[in-house]
């Protein structure tokens, strides 16, 4: 199978641009995402508005887009009323519809002007998100390491055999949950992306210090590709990312939330009214030494391409000098 490799796409652009929030802009298309599934949903019932969010964010200058995987998991579909085999089906449709939507979009557009072929990362969420009630911002979740092994292998390897270019294990706010998915990629052979979800300037949400997280990693893992950081606090992420630095050579990409912020009681983003322009904010994340810069939760495609736009300054800024 022929697959396209964040090292290519790095030696076309050194600095590239990861999308925004699926759930953000399939609710503003009017998707009601209200269900324990959440974004999983739309695989099976609305998959014409996945490809489209694909297209969107494309059009927007992402080099690099995540499948609608995130929630997709077999337990969860399962206990939603799917068969195993439909399960395991819908998760494979999340790579089917971001390969298909960027077919479209590269003869529609993307070759004639002169984009780079965009890499599909083929998100797995962690346990937490499974349980739909905030985990993946605690972490803690009392269960063995052969159940968390259990939960994440038959995913990753589905969504790795249907042609995904990188696994993405996101939002991981535990060590221990992250080398699990760690060890299965090197067992599958697949390309890999950890991104962890942080409470501090210094912590994963777990509590132990994304210094020593990153450290362990960069032993012995020869397919881990990326490390970052995702839905967190924006203004956590300059720090990260020094953090980061001390500890890997590895390129570092990320995607935090917009800057709003969550109630978990009403279930609702709530606006901030000192939270920077997500432009100003990129411009820092690549200036600190991010590689790779999106967005996560909130952010939509004016976001996006405010991004892209911060990756040209930057660009130009070092190319002047």
């Amino acid at each position: 199978m022929q697959r396209y490799t964040l090292e290519q796409l790095l030696k076309e652009k050194s600095r590239i641009v990861i999308d925004g929030s699926m759930s953000s802009l399939l609710e503003e298309m009017g998707l009601n995402l209200n269900h324990k599934l959440w974004t999983a949903l739309a695989l099976s019932e609305y998959e014409d508005m996945v490809k489209e969010v694909h297209k969107r964010y494309f059009r927007s200058g992402a080099d690099c887009g995540i499948t609608c995987s995130y929630q997709a998991t077999i337990p969860g579909l399962i206990e939603c009323g799917y068969s195993l085999q439909e399960a395991e089906r819908i998760i494979q449709n999340s790579v089917r519809l971001f390969l298909a939507a960027r077919q479209e979009w590269w003869e529609e557009e993307g070759r004639e002007n002169g984009r780079a072929w965009p890499l599909c990362l083929a998100s797995c969420g962690p346990y937490g998100a499974y349980l739909a009630d905030g985990s993946e911002y605690r972490g803690n979740y009392g269960i063995s390491n052969e159940k968390l092994r259990e939960f994440h292998y038959r995913r990753a390897e589905l969504l790795w055999n249907e042609g995904a270019d990188l696994l993405l294990f996101e939002t991981m706010p535990s060590l221990p949950e992250v080398m699990i998915c760690a060890e299965i990629a090197e067992e599958l052979g697949s390309d890999y992306w950890i991104s962890f979800s942080c409470c501090d300037g210094e912590h994963i949400n777990e509590g132990d210090k994304i210094y020593d997280c990153a450290l362990q990693l960069s032993n012995n893992h020869p397919h881990l590709k990326m490390i970052g950081v995702n839905c967190s606090k924006p203004e956590f992420v300059v720090s990260l990312i020094d953090e980061l630095k001390k500890a890997t050579d590895l390129p570092i990409g990320v995607y935090p939330n917009s800057g709003d912020v969550y109630d978990p009681q009403t279930k609702c983003w709530c606006k901030r009214e000192d939270s920077l322009p997500f432009g100003t904010l990129a411009d820092s994340y690549y200036n600190e030494g991010a590689t790779a810069v999106g967005g996560c939760c909130t952010t939509v495609e004016k976001h996006i391409r405010e991004v892209t736009n911060a990756r040209e300054r930057f660009l130009q800024r070092i190319h002047s000098i």
